[in-house]
């Protein structure tokens, strides 16, 4: 029985570990985050089947001026991390070519079109079927002349497996006075959400468990082994780097070329008390998340929670976090009049991006036993478990479930690297 080593507990090293594990596979998870800081457990929740479109794109570049923090946006690009995402930068404005986003789209498409079905497969496989809601999601904007540039916006985005219908007023209404706020609203169908975050990681802990898979709260080293790559101080035949972020400090040294940053995203969440009827517990169970497009914020009601996340910040994930983030966001509740009260947690976790927005998914040309799966940017949930489908492919040596040549790490190589 061969064994395999993943470096990385996050939503995309669990749900691979589940998959290579049914398949005959010893696993042994290695965990750097025990408290799950890491942006797998902060997230929006959101099955972002809409979004096949990747950010790297004319028309992001073309929005940038509006969109900056300081113009009232949410995209955040600190002085004192210049030094991190000037380098990200201009290799994002290269990959923003109309050639290349359009190239991207097509890889992104049928990836993104299996995700639903393979989270239906997943949750299933865990035994915990209502994780996965597929309600939908709402987009919401505040004045008639936005929601006309928004709806034609969409209208001309494509969309994947998602559709576009008109939103139902009265769903709003549950909301109470938020519809003085609202200049029009649709609703995508398709998409979906999990229902808790904290859940899914007990879940998937388990189902791992529960299967003879390990997980070890500890840090990893790789290092040359001859023709192959090695977990330091640890035994196994394979090496998969599911890392996130953390994923470019392991590859680096070891010769691979890995451009990625962290996207530093945050969100403040109240509580839910079932017995009381006073802040988020007027949020209604069945809402399904809203998007304040205007705001660039995602609202989520989760099991006990109702979350608010918006930012998108490049640079150093282990920097303080900025807490004008978090005021603005409590700001953008009350101006918009929704149901949550604090007091608010916080939270501030990083996305691992690579500058086409392409995700990394392959295995290594150089290092036949070394595989890797991160840079989902914001689409690590919603790629989780397709992601991990296809890892289980490349080490069984089978045919993937959909194509990912334009995943390999190989088209960030340059003249002289082994990647």
């Amino acid at each position: 029985m061969r064994s395999i080593a993943i470096i990385g507990a996050g939503i995309i090293g669990l749900s691979s570990a589940i998959a290579l594990l049914d398949r005959g596979f010893t696993v042994t998870v290695f965990d750097a985050d025990p408290d799950g800081r890491a942006a797998s457990w902060g997230n929006a929740g959101h099955i972002a089947v809409e979004q096949v479109e990747p950010l790297a794109s004319p028309a992001a570049l073309k929005s940038v001026p509006r969109r900056l923090f300081s113009m009232g946006g949410a995209l955040a690009l600190p002085l004192s991390m210049a030094a991190r995402w000037l380098p990200f930068a201009t290799r994002l404005v290269a990959a923003s070519t109309p050639a290349r986003f359009a190239a991207g789209t097509s890889a992104l498409t049928p990836l993104v079109a299996a995700a639903m079905p393979a989270w239906q497969d997943l949750v299933r496989t865990i035994g915990d079927e209502g994780l996965l809601r597929r309600d939908g999601h709402l987009v919401l904007w505040e004045s008639a002349a936005t929601a006309a540039a928004g709806r034609a916006k969409w209208a001309r985005t494509d969309i994947g497996t998602a559709r576009i219908e008109d939103a139902d007023d009265a769903l709003l209404r549950r909301l109470g006075g938020i519809t003085r706020s609202v200049g029009g609203a649709i609703r995508f169908t398709g998409s979906g959400q999990i229902a808790d975050l904290d859940r899914l990681a007990v879940a998937l802990k388990a189902a791992l468990v529960a299967r003879g898979g390990r997980i070890v709260s500890a840090a990893a080293t790789l290092a040359p082994d001859g023709d192959d790559i090695r977990l330091v101080g640890h035994d196994a035949d394979l090496v998969l780097v599911t890392a996130g972020v953390r994923s470019r400090a392991l590859l680096e040294p070891l010769g691979y070329r890995v451009p990625m940053i962290a996207e530093r995203g945050y969100h403040i969440r109240a509580p839910i008390h079932a017995s009381l009827n006073v802040g988020a517990d007027r949020w209604p169970a069945d809402m399904p998340p809203l998007v304040f497009e205007d705001r660039s914020m995602i609202v989520t009601r989760y099991a006990d929670t109702v979350q608010a996340a918006s930012f998108v910040e490049l640079g150093d994930p282990d920097a303080p976090a900025d807490p004008r983030k978090w005021q603005r966001l409590e700001k953008h509740i009350a101006d918009l009049g929704l149901p949550i009260a604090g007091p608010y947690s916080r939270w501030m976790g990083s996305r691992p991006t690579l500058p086409d927005y392409l995700p990394a998914i392959g295995r290594s040309s150089t290092s036949a036993n070394l595989f890797y799966a991160f840079g989902h940017q914001h689409l690590g949930l919603t790629l989780a478990p397709i992601t991990a489908q296809i890892v289980a492919a490349l080490v069984t040596e089978t045919a993937p479930p959909v194509p990912i040549s334009a995943f390999s790490l190989s088209r960030f190589a340059t003249k002289g690297s082994s990647q």
